[in-house]
């Protein structure tokens, strides 16, 4: 166990500590990192832009480098008025727990998360619903700490980039400290993905 670990039982789940750093442009900030990823995959700039653009992030880096810090005095995913708390790493989505005791939402995949032929990569689509299925088990259970012991995606259509899609997720049995959830990922009528994960709730201190 790290001194890290030590300091902070229960690993990354504790409840996060809401914050302001960062600044009124914090969400500015990310959206900013998000846009430049999705350049990143999408440019075919002359070699001299790609040059400059190159030398501009390299300065942007050195701003930032005496000023990284660790997970828990980050403002990421500490920021409770940002959309995922500020998180960058999670896909761009907003959720909202229903009347009959369900999670549904919307998701946007970027050019950043292309795979081929204008598709998700199947990987983010993991990533997505490892978000929104965990984000089930929290407040339709009010479960603080878990973690992931399965994930099963079953892909079911071609998931496009940079359209809004819809999700629906719901808790389909508790056995103890294991919740069972399900969820699927539909563009109108069409269902896209549909996914089944176990999350296991955390003992006192277990990372």
């Amino acid at each position: 166990m790290t001194r890290e670990q030590a300091s902070h039982p229960g690993g990354g789940f504790n409840p996060p500590e809401p914050t302001t750093k960062g600044g009124p442009d914090y969400g500015r900030f990310i959206d900013a990192v998000r846009k430049m990823q999705d350049h990143a995959r999408a440019v075919d700039a002359p070699d001299e832009v790609i040059t400059e653009a190159a030398d501009l992030l390299e300065k942007v880096s050195a701003l930032l480098t005496p000023f990284d810090a660790d997970e828990w005095e980050s403002p990421s995913g500490r920021r409770m008025d940002l959309p995922m708390r500020g998180n960058i790493l999670t896909v761009p989505m907003k959720a909202r727990k229903t009347d009959d005791g369900r999670v549904e939402g919307w998701a946007r995949f970027g050019r950043y998360h292309l795979g081929r032929n204008g598709a998700v990569h199947g990987g983010c689509l993991g990533m997505l619903f490892d978000t929104v299925l965990g984000l089930a088990a929290v407040l339709l259970t009010g479960s603080r700490r878990q973690r992931t012991a399965y994930l099963k995606i079953d892909y079911r259509q071609i998931v496009p980039i940079e359209r809004e899609l819809r999700f629906d997720a719901g808790v389909d049995r508790v056995e103890g400290r294991k919740i069972f959830v399900s969820g699927r990922l539909t563009d109108g009528d069409t269902l896209l993905t549909e996914a089944d994960a176990l999350f296991v709730r955390l003992k006192p201190g277990q990372p």
